[in-house]
């Protein structure tokens, strides 16, 4: 007999505000203890010096986290120039300083304007990438330096939002894998002085805006009441994680053999859709070229 999972099964998405000092998993394990929830997963890392949304799925949202990792983030972040840190934010150790050059609020945005498109950035030696099985922070803080070769990532909006030197404040909307410690950091470069990231704020995660989004506290105080009815409440259905792809509906006899790991025919344009059958939503699926839908990603059975 299957041992019976600990937890309760619950299934959605949940759109917490980060406190300071949080690391994404040591917050997740909170979320997933609040709820008591059998399974949980967040959706994209922030560092413990930084705040803002960050969605947690439970249960069978987990499968679909990776539509969320995939998307497309917003920021806020105020940078500090002529000061460079080994972390390239505020929790590091100071690395060099430079004199602030006398500089306009114009000429900044100008070089902040340089930023835009597909850049490359080279990630920082204090991030979770990995490099022979072991996270790059690892390696750091034991010393040893590796190349890290650059990669493309694409700013969509970086708007300078105030400078009061040697501090300026940036609104940043970016693809996945951007960091916005590289950026502030190759800023102050080009500016000559270097720079680092005083504070970081995450203001939007694919569709999901900061105004969405949850204390901890309130989770807290409703855990206290053990008011799980009103917890729930709180979570974001699966399917509205995935507003953004086009819906298919299914009879009862392809929805079936669908449900079951079956390519079934489909009369819509290639494309990756949610799959429903009337109003309970089945999964994700992929429209090939030849109108086959395959399943990609299933809702359990008894779910």
């Amino acid at each position: 007999m299957a041992r019976r999972k600990k937890g309760r099964p619950i299934s959605g998405v949940l759109l917490i505000d980060k406190p300071l000092g949080f690391s994404s998993n040591q917050l997740l394990q909170k979320a997933k203890w609040l709820y008591q929830a059998q399974k949980a997963g967040h959706t994209g890392t922030l560092d413990p010096a930084a705040t803002g949304l960050l969605p947690i799925c439970f249960g069978e949202a987990t499968k679909f986290s990776q539509f969320l990792l995939d998307a497309r983030k917003a920021y806020r972040t105020t940078g500090t120039l002529g000061i460079s840190t080994d972390t390239l934010d505020a929790e590091g150790v100071i690395t060099k300083t430079t004199p602030v050059p006398d500089l306009s609020e114009s000429q900044l945005v100008t070089i902040v304007g340089r930023f835009m498109g597909d850049i490359e950035q080279v990630p920082p030696m204090y991030s979770a990438l990995k490099r022979d099985g072991k996270k790059l922070y690892e390696l750091a803080r034991e010393g040893i330096e590796v190349e890290i070769e650059p990669r493309e990532v694409t700013i969509y909006k970086n708007d300078l939002l105030g400078f009061v030197s040697p501090d300026f404040e940036l609104d940043v909307h970016c693809s996945k894998g951007t960091y916005i410690r590289t950026l502030v950091a190759d800023i102050g470069d080009s500016v000559g002085c270097g720079a680092h990231v005083k504070t970081l704020r995450r203001t939007q995660h694919g569709q999901f805006n900061i105004d969405q989004a949850v204390q901890l506290e309130v989770l807290e105080g409703l855990r206290e009441q053990e008011r799980f009815d009103a917890l729930d409440a709180l979570l974001i259905s699966i399917d509205d994680l995935l507003v953004d792809l086009p819906r298919i509906e299914l009879d009862e006899h392809r929805a079936k053999y669908f449900s079951n790991g079956n390519d079934v025919n489909c009369d819509a344009p290639e494309s990756t859709a949610r799959v429903y059958l009337n109003e309970r939503f089945l999964g994700v699926g992929r429209v090939n070229k030849h109108q086959r839908l395959q399943p990609e990603r299933l809702i359990s059975k008894e779910d």
